[in-house]
């Protein structure tokens, strides 16, 4: 089924039975965030309130069109593991913000009243120590941006 049938290793499925699949990983995915969300909260010394999750982009609404859709292909696993956090997120009594990665330095910026954090994310990382890569200024440019907006439930797929 899609686009990887002529991969090696393949192997041909029916629609049916690629629905079936995509609802057991669907099911394994919400089993490990879930366990995955406890072990977090039980190793972090501070109680959770919140979680900051990207934007998901918009699917077709079923899991059939969205096989036969090229590009939902090729996000929908992402989409699928982004929902299952924020459900157990949600399940845990953590609100979820939902951040779009354009905006989410501006938005950093304007919780902290600045017009700019390069210099107070730098600060951030020097003080962490290493490592601190673009992807950990994302992270925390998402958590300042959570702590000045209510949560919203806002996956677009």
């Amino acid at each position: 089924m899609g686009r990887y049938l002529n991969t090696p290793g393949a192997r041909q499925l029916s629609l049916a039975d690629a629905v079936a699949l995509v609802e057991r990983v669907r099911a394994s995915a919400a089993r490990g965030a879930r366990e995955s969300l406890e072990a977090l909260a039980a190793a972090v010394p501070v109680p959770i309130a919140s979680i900051a999750i990207r934007v998901c982009p918009t699917l077709p609404p079923t899991i059939e069109e969205r096989i036969a859709d090229n590009r939902a292909q090729t996000v929908a696993d992402s989409v699928m593991y982004r929902e299952a956090l924020a459900t157990a997120a949600e399940a845990r009594g953590w609100s979820v913000h939902w951040y779009d990665r354009e905006r989410v330095f501006c938005d950093a910026a304007t919780v902290l009243g600045r017009e700019d954090i390069d210099a107070f994310l730098h600060a951030m990382g020097r003080s962490i120590g290493p490592p601190w890569q673009a992807k950990h200024k994302l992270a925390a440019a998402a958590a300042l941006a959570a702590a000045g907006h209510p949560a919203r439930r806002t996956t677009a797929g």
